[in-house]
């Protein structure tokens, strides 16, 4: 079976954010052999959600709940039908803290997973200042942070495309 096509999130086994599984989804109440592996923030705990309830909003309108916040694509300036899609349609990731969605050329960005070492590596001129100032991180600080990255461990740095520019964001999450 053909995962859903998620705009916002164009390779969500990739990025981990859907897993190969047997699991029974609890809002479709089948085992699609995909399930999703990060959080719906609802009042009702809920384990177990296949991509295609993530894809139609059944699951976000079942257990009233959202993938992502809200926030910063609303303090974007973003529409509703974006932001809508992004927080109710679109595999969230896993952070340890709040994810922070982004968005660029007035649209929601796409996420891409945890960034290389090689590409944050190559990071100089105004990209790096734009993120380091964003980050709130020192240039001495981020060099030894950098020596140490590891995709897949803390800090992690989660890589966002502009679908519009070839604009490449970077946010940074610690344990």
């Amino acid at each position: 079976m053909k995962l859903p096509i998620f705009k916002y999130h164009p390779d969500p086994l990739a990025t981990g954010s859907i897993e190969v599984s047997d699991e029974v989804c609890e809002c479709c109440e089948k085992a699609t052999g995909y399930i999703y592996s990060s959080t719906l923030y609802a009042q009702e705990e809920v384990e177990f959600i296949c991509p295609w309830c993530i894809a139609d909003g059944l699951a976000a309108k079942k257990f009233d709940g959202t993938y992502i916040d809200d926030y910063p694509l609303i303090n974007a300036g973003l529409g509703e039908s974006v932001v809508s899609e992004v927080c109710e349609r679109t595999p969230g990731y896993n952070s340890w803290q709040q994810e922070q969605w982004q968005s660029h050329c007035n649209d929601a960005c796409e996420f891409h997973g945890d960034a290389e070492k090689e590409e944050l590596q190559a990071l100089s001129g105004e990209a790096l200042d734009s993120f380091l100032e964003k980050e709130m991180i020192k240039l001495d600080i981020w060099v030894n942070i950098l020596a140490g990255y590891q995709k897949g461990s803390s800090p992690a740095v989660h890589k966002f495309k502009c679908r519009k520019c070839p604009e490449v964001l970077y946010t940074m999450d610690f344990d």
